[in-house]
This record gives structure tokens, C-alpha cells and sequence, in this order.
């Protein structure tokens, strides 16, 4: 075969070259890299416009008490903002106090944003290193943490950022961390299907030991597992060592912190009674009656019912009729934690849903006071302004028509809101309303609506489809 120029072309070759396409394909994805990082630097530009007005805002209030009116400021700024980011408000408030600060404090900073020469991750290091500084110093910070990042990925430029705001910084490490140590917490994340993460923030020494002796553990467990499987016949009852146990290192840490944390006496803190040790851990759930009802092939979830469908599903329509059970807040776990949890403990109290929408009906014993307010952690089982998630621990009943106008002490004019929204539904322009059945409608300063649904509880309901109508047999029909 040739071309129209006389030139061979082996039929079995490509006309279309690889290393072309590759060169194209990655100045396509450099171009749109690029634009990306300036429309972001453009929204960080935008979030810090919002916390100037929200300061505007704030100083039209007046003089008095302006720390706070700027927060209240912030928060309903955040949260009409919140609205179309589909975003926490917490977290827009954050962004735009962050945004602020890096327009008004790094200004070489966030024009090599906005020129797409270094990204947002590099302009968040900058910030974070930059934060330990006086004005003076974080200029000349700026500019040289500025030029080494650009060109290189975040993780390498990072080294040269922070031993640069170290050699600048007007306090010593061991000073910022007397500080820092005043910050040490231990907070919660939910993960997907029934976990969660525990996170610490602690002295780096601490952590280190804390580490290193759960390693130390796992690996004499792992040891002692391998012994007991070599001798098996000799292991004692109360021999360390299961020849049947095959967790990976990385579980048995997690296992034995769990271990610890949950039986473990805090000696270094405890009284000599040991009143804090005897302390148990207490875990709030929700459990559909019909999962507790553990029948024959539930264990594996995979043996099949009497139609011959999987345990666990219905066998008109092929879905999963066991339900898991619920944490407070409404995430789920696995209905083996739920049934052991379920057995530990001694009491429980009922509430009735709708068989439909599962709506909450009534809990046990209704009336006033502490049973009202567990109905309404069942209703409400999060805050209700509707881009908050926090749990029913952190709720205030709030009256949607004060009780000082004449709003009644009822489900059907109260919600759950956290500190945060409860002060922001008092004293700022934002305004609720009960619309029945427990939803919520939101109204913004800027007019916008938003609608708020209580979350369902964990309920299965089938509608069993009507029975097809009998018709008389066709003419030529069979008999």
C-alpha cells in the first residue's frame, strides 16, 4: 500500500502516533489544570468578599458587642451561601474567614493563585506555616515559600516552607507547643458501611509511645498465635495465643486499642476507689424489631428462605427486607453489632413510625418534659437547620413560635437545633416555619427557601402490588 505521496505505510502500523496523542492529551490536561486552579482562586476571592460583608453588616448593627455581631454576621452570611454549595455552614464560615485572610495577608501568595503558578494546596501550607509569624517576618516568608513551591508537588515543597517559617518565627518550637498542647482533643468521623474513625491530637512523643505499644502487642500476639498453632496440643486455656486467630497486624493494633480504651482504667488520672474506671461506655441505637428476630440462615445473610430467595430478602421483589440498626445521628451499623449491643442491655424504649412514610407517631409513655424530648430526638435525630448533621446530644428544643407568643409545647412546634442554629434563628434575619409532619421551611435574608424533611427512621415498608384483574380467555384460547 502507499500514499498519495508514493510513500509506503506498513499496514500493520497505527497511523495515529502514540507519543502524539500523549503530548496533546497532557497540554490539554495542563490548559484545564490551570483554568481549574484560577476558578478556584477566583471562589477563595469571592468567600473573602463574603466576609467583608458580613463585617459590613456587622459594624451597620452598631458599636456594641461588635466581636459577637461579627460572628452572628458570619454565620448568616455562611449559611445563605451554605445553601447553594450544598456545603455545611460551619465549614463556608471557615473557608471564608480563611479567604480573608489570605487576600488581606498574603497578597503574593494568591496572585501566584490566581496566575494557576502554584495550587490551592500550596497556598494552604503557605497559610498554616505562615500563621506562626509577625507581619514583618511573613513577608520575606512569603516570597521565598512562594518560589519554592512553584514547580514543585505540595508534598516536596512543604519541608522547604516549614524550615523556612521555623528560621523566621519569633518563638521557639518548644513555646508554640506549650501552646499547641492546649488544643489536644479527641474527636469522631464517620466512614461508610457501619465504621467510624477515632482521631487524637497529642504531643508527637505521645503518639509515637502510644503507637509503638500497640505494636509491640500485635506483634506478641501474632508471635504467640504462631507458637500456639506449632504446638497446639500443649496450649493451656490461659495461654496467650489462638492458632485459629489470622488477623493482620494493622487489626490487631486496632483491636487492642479498642481493647484498652473500652475496659482499660485511666490510672494515671483515676481516684483510689477507682471512680473513673468504673465508668462504661454508653452507645445509643436504633434497631428495627424485625432485625432482632435473628432466623435460621441470618448469620451469613446468604441461605435461602422457604420461596428459595436469599435469607434476608423478599421474594416478590427481590430487596433487602432486614434493615441495619442506627448510631444516634443516624449512621448505620451492621445488624451483628446491633443484635449484641441490643442483648447487653436491659431496657428499651418503643417508638411507633408510620407504616408508610415512617413518620415518628409516638414514643412510649408520651408527655410532657423528658418524654417529649425523646420524641423528639426520634423525630429529630440531627440538628434541623438543613445543612447541619450534628447528633441529638447537642440539640436545644427549640419553639418554632416562641413560647412567649403563644407557641405550644408540642411536636408539632418544636425542632431540634443545635447552639449554633438555635442563636442563628434568634438573632439574625433567618426565619422557620412548620409545615406539618415535621418538615421545616427555611426562609434566608436573601429570601431563599429551603425545606427540611425529619430524617426516617430505620423502617421497610412494601406496598404488595394489587392483584391483575381476571380476564376471560381468548376465542382461540386452549383449554
Amino acid at each position: 500500500m502507499t500514499s498519495s505521496t508514493d510513500t509506503a505505510i506498513d499496514p500493520g502500523a497505527d497511523p495515529v502516533d502514540p507519543v502524539v496523542v500523549l503530548a496533546a492529551l497532557t497540554s490539554v490536561v495542563q490548559d484545564t489544570e490551570a483554568t481549574i486552579i484560577r476558578l478556584q482562586a477566583v471562589q477563595e476571592a469571592q468567600l473573602a468578599v463574603a466576609q467583608r460583608l458580613a463585617e459590613h453588616l456587622a459594624a451597620e448593627a452598631g458599636p456594641a458587642g461588635r466581636g459577637e455581631a461579627v460572628e452572628l454576621a458570619s454565620r448568616s452570611v455562611a449559611a445563605e451561601l451554605a445553601g447553594v454549595l450544598h456545603m455545611s455552614d460551619r465549614v463556608v464560615q471557615a473557608r471564608m474567614a480563611r479567604a480573608a485572610e489570605l487576600v488581606t495577608r498574603y497578597p503574593v501568595t494568591m496572585q501566584a493563585f490566581t496566575e494557576a503558578r502554584i495550587g490551592p494546596a500550596h497556598v494552604r501550607q503557605i497559610q498554616d506555616a505562615g500563621a506562626r509569624l509577625d507581619d514583618t517576618a511573613r513577608g520575606e516568608f512569603e516570597q521565598v515559600a512562594v518560589a519554592a513551591s512553584i514547580g514543585k508537588t505540595p508534598h516536596r515543597a512543604k519541608r522547604i516552607v516549614e524550615r523556612l517559617a521555623e528560621r523566621l518565627s519569633p518563638r521557639s518550637l518548644t513555646d508554640r507547643h506549650q501552646d499547641a498542647q492546649e488544643q489536644r482533643r479527641v474527636w469522631r468521623e464517620d466512614l461508610p458501611d457501619g465504621q467510624k474513625m477515632l482521631g487524637l491530637i497529642h504531643a508527637a512523643a505521645v503518639i509515637d509511645g502510644i503507637y509503638d505499644r500497640l505494636s509491640q502487642q500485635a506483634r506478641m500476639v501474632q508471635v504467640a498465635n504462631t507458637s500456639a498453632a506449632k504446638n497446639a496440643a500443649e496450649c493451656a486455656a490461659d495461654m496467650l495465643g489462638d492458632p485459629t486467630d489470622d488477623r493482620a497486624i494493622d487489626q490487631l493494633r486496632a483491636d487492642l486499642c479498642a481493647d484498652t480504651l473500652l475496659t482499660g482504667a485511666p490510672s494515671g488520672h483515676d481516684t483510689a476507689d477507682g471512680l473513673l474506671g468504673a465508668i462504661q461506655a454508653r452507645v445509643e441505637i436504633t434497631v428495627p424489631v424485625l432485625t432482632l428476630m435473628k432466623t435460621d440462615g441470618d448469620a451469613t445473610g446468604t441461605a435461602a428462605g422457604a420461596s428459595g430467595s436469599p435469607a434476608g430478602r423478599s421474594p416478590a421483589f427481590g430487596i433487602r427486607t432486614e434493615q441495619p440498626g442506627e448510631l444516634a445521628g443516624g449512621q448505620p451499623i451492621d445488624t451483628h453489632t446491633a443484635r449484641i449491643l441490643a442483648g447487653g442491655t436491659f431496657a428499651w424504649e418503643r417508638v411507633l413510625t408510620h407504616p408508610v412514610t415512617g413518620a415518628i407517631l409516638a414514643v412510649d409513655r408520651y408527655r410532657p418534659n423528658a418524654d417529649l424530648r425523646r420524641l423528639m430526638h426520634a423525630r429529630d435525630s440531627r440538628c434541623r437547620f438543613f445543612t447541619c448533621g450534628l447528633p441529638p446530644i447537642t440539640q436545644d428544643l427549640d419553639h418554632t413560635v416562641d413560647a412567649a407568643h403563644g407557641g405550644p409545647t408540642d411536636e408539632g412546634n418544636l425542632g431540634g437545633l443545635c447552639r449554633r442554629h438555635h442563636v442563628l434563628k434568634h438573632h439574625t434575619a433567618w426565619k422557620v416555619k412548620q409545615l406539618g409532619a415535621g418538615i421545616l421551611e427555611w426562609t434566608s435574608p436573601a429570601g431563599a427557601t429551603y425545606i427540611d424533611r425529619p430524617p426516617s427512621p430505620v423502617t421497610f415498608t412494601i406496598d404488595e402490588p394489587a392483584p391483575e384483574p381476571d380476564s376471560p380467555p381468548a376465542a382461540d384460547a386452549p383449554f
